[in-house]
């Protein structure tokens, strides 16, 4: 597997693979997907989402600029085009490199997997899943540093009360993909119970 012809970005510290940028047009800004090859496959190393204000986050320093791909990355980003289309699409961890996530946030990052399109569940809820009692402000921290937002659907993870907390692409952005996924909102804004798994 060699990446098709194109710009390169890359990354070469002490034992660092190549990292290429696959840069994404979406409705809701710029997504960068940031992969390597390993094996002769492609695996992603990361997702950025864009900020509220449809500008892209920034990649670090030695990943700007857009790079090249392949048959499986194009597609997933297709499939991340689709979902941020409202279209009903599971976005799937075949390529997804956790070689950085500590176990404990891996663990939580696959149990918000587990998280149905058009439900939520709740920090406390997840960590309790995990065994880990009194554990809702170490699952928050987990999925604040989710390197695989929409992969990993943590916008499906939301306060005990309902409130929204944070979100990487932003509040107004987590919003929409709820809403987009047919959960509804009281009038504060919170979650409906009715959605919370």
């Amino acid at each position: 597997m060699t990446p098709e012809s194109g710009t390169k970005a890359s990354q070469r510290a002490a034992g660092d693979l190549e990292i290429f940028v696959k840069s994404i047009r979406t409705s809701f800004g710029l997504v960068k997907v940031l992969w390597s090859v390993r094996r002769g496959r492609p695996w992603v190393t990361g997702i950025l989402l864009p900020r509220g204000d449809k500008r892209p986050r920034r990649a670090p320093r030695s990943l700007t600029g857009h790079g090249p791909s392949c048959p499986p990355i194009d597609k997933l980003g297709d499939r991340i085009i689709r979902f941020l289309h409202g279209e009903n699409e599971a976005l799937p961890l075949t390529l997804i490199d956790f070689g950085r996530c500590s176990r404990f946030q891996r663990r939580v990052l696959l149990a918000e997997h587990r998280i149905p399109r058009g439900k939520v569940s709740t920090y406390g809820r997840i960590a309790e899943s995990l065994g880990v009692r009194g554990g809702a402000r170490a699952v928050g921290r987990a999925l604040a540093t989710n390197p695989f937002p929409l992969v990993i659907p943590c916008h499906r993870a939301v306060r005990g009360d309902g409130e929204l907390g944070g979100f990487q692409g932003g509040i107004d952005m987590k919003r929409r993909l709820l809403a987009m996924e047919g959960v509804r909102f009281d009038v504060k804004g919170r979650v409906r119970a009715d959605y919370m798994l």
